[in-house]
């Protein structure tokens, strides 16, 4: 069976990749096939949007009704005209479609409500049963998005829907639900089975090793509301932060997950921050595929990051992580593996706090039989995703309709 997946598998932040691949290997670990489909039409990894910390600023500026309006028109042009003739091609080779992994059911401008009801659509017309798994539910759907959302999953054969906590599933079956929608089961990102599916690299001999992540704050403005702190006061706290793992003995490793407004803000805030303590804090240069990513995260032994996929990655191979608050989304995977004591919000706990919590979470580790259930959760979830697109699971579902 060829089963496409549809995602942002070749987005820029690799953590989307990741997951994306992750989902694939374990569809193949069944005997499936998997056929990638990023819905913002890349075809590989290093494909990002040009100038995207230039648009983000000018998104960030815009007023809210002019914004979603004028990006709305023009990706349902882009969709109507480039996308839909190439997924629709590419969908004539599968048997079925998931929309697989990733914040996906989320309304940033019409965005993914538009790129989602469009391959729906294709799907739909193809015949082909669709399946949803592992993905985030926003609760911050504008009225169209709703609209189009409602229309993406009511337009064909939806057999299977398994979102990834149980926030998504409140809005999944309260906004879908109405529609008629199928409710939501909840099985866990499809990135917790990193560990099969990529290598772990050994540990490093001598003192703990933290990987730092850094998010430039523009984006985190962009897609949280809450989240309100100057970049200067952001980049000070940071440099803080680091000098005082650095005094800890600790060896400090400044990373991205690759978007572009992140890595340009990590060459701004570099060099002042490794200054501070160049023998202790040091920078990870920029990976290009996600199993890069997976390997410099396995080899740590803490985490701190904003970016939820760095943390999921990190939680894969049993390496403690901090996550620093700014989406509901990410608190919503640290109470789904009973971690919600380890998030910070970066910038308003102090760095004693987050310091002191650095050093619970190395002391405490990982919880085994929790870790355990979730990987044995996920491969039973993919396991169901795959059976519902069976010739039996659909014709039982045909006869119940």
């Amino acid at each position: 069976m060829i089963i496409a997946v549809a995602n942002v598998k070749f987005s820029p932040n690799l953590g989307d990749g990741l997951l994306a691949e992750c989902l694939e290997a374990e569809l193949a670990r069944g005997g499936a096939q998997a056929l990638a489909i990023d819905i913002a039409g890349r075809e590989a990894f290093g494909e990002g949007l040009r100038n995207r910390r230039a648009i983000l600023s000018l998104l960030e500026m815009a007023p809210g009704p002019v914004r979603r309006a004028g990006v709305g028109a023009a990706l349902g042009l882009m969709v109507k005209r480039r996308l839909r003739p190439r997924w629709r091609e590419r969908l004539a080779q599968a048997d079925a479609l998931v929309v697989g992994g990733g914040n996906l059911l989320a309304d940033a401008d019409l965005n993914f409500p538009t790129k989602i009801d469009g391959v729906l659509a294709e799907a739909a017309a193809a015949s082909l049963p669709i399946g949803v798994y592992g993905v985030g539910v926003s609760d911050n759907w504008s009225k169209r998005g709703q609209a189009l959302f409602e229309r993406a999953m009511t337009a064909g054969r939806l057999t299977h829907v398994a979102v990834r906590d149980p926030l998504s599933k409140e809005i999944w079956d309260r906004r879908l639900g109405r529609a008629g929608v199928r409710p939501a089961e909840v099985a866990p990102d499809p990135a917790v089975l990193a560990a099969r599916h990529f290598p772990k690299v050994a540990k490093l001999p001598g003192p703990p090793r933290v990987g730092l992540g850094v998010t430039n704050p523009l984006a985190l403005r962009y897609h949280a509301a809450g989240f309100k702190l100057r970049d200067e006061a952001f980049a000070a706290w940071m440099a803080q932060l680091a000098a005082a793992m650095a005094a800890e003995g600790w060896k400090v490793v400044l990373f991205t997950n690759g978007s572009p407004e992140d890595r340009e803000y990590l060459e701004t805030l570099a060099p002042a921050t490794c200054a501070a303590a160049p023998d202790a804090i040091s920078v990870q240069p920029a990976f290009d595929r996600p199993s890069e990513m997976a390997a410099f995260l396995s080899g740590c032994d803490l985490v701190l990051a904003h970016r939820m996929h760095a943390c999921i990655t990190a939680y894969a191979y049993q390496v403690p992580h901090i996550g620093f608050a700014w989406d509901r989304k990410l608190l919503s995977f640290f109470e789904s593996v009973g971690r919600r004591d380890f998030v910070a919000s970066a910038g308003e706990a102090s760095v004693d706090e987050v310091l002191a919590l650095a050093r619970r979470a190395l002391e405490e580790g990982i919880d085994p039989a929790v870790h355990a259930a979730q990987v044995r959760a996920a491969e039973r979830g993919v396991a169901a995703l795959a059976a519902s697109f069976a010739p039996r699971s659909l014709a039982a579902a045909e006869a119940g309709r």
